[in-house]
């Protein structure tokens, strides 16, 4: 349960901003550069704390699976790459700040990396929510 509800927080956090928020900040008006603002800052904070859960899935694979998962099982191979593209993400936005395009791309790789951790299965139980015992 708690692989799922750190893949919601991050994944959808990520996707909502970009999906959601933007826009409708968009649409009732703010000037541009406002959104602009509001949109790097919230950027920066979600990719930290989609890192955060990332590092806490990474820590419930590796517990249900064993270390070799990481590299092995698909799933530790998108939590790995995401980790990588917040990595990246952090790196360009504070060596390279000019650098618009690969922020997106580093976003981008991490928005859909989780998007297809999301099609996996819950690691340690096959897929199928363990039932509970009286």
């Amino acid at each position: 349960m708690l692989w799922q509800l750190t893949q919601m927080l991050w994944v959808g956090g990520l996707w909502l901003l970009h999906i959601g928020l933007l826009p409708v900040l968009g649409r009732i008006g703010l000037a541009p550069l406002l959104i602009e603002e509001i949109s790097g800052m919230l950027s920066a904070l979600l990719v930290g704390f989609s890192a955060a859960c990332v590092t806490f899935q990474v820590l419930v694979l590796v517990q249900a699976k064993g270390l070799v998962s990481l590299w092995r099982d698909i799933r530790g191979q998108l939590l790995l790459m995401a980790l990588c593209a917040s990595a990246m993400y952090f790196v360009v936005r504070i060596g390279w700040p000019q650098a618009q395009h690969w922020l997106l791309f580093s976003y981008l790789v991490l928005g859909f990396s989780g998007l297809l951790l999301v099609s996996q299965p819950v690691p340690g139980w096959g897929g199928r929510v363990r039932e509970a015992h009286p």
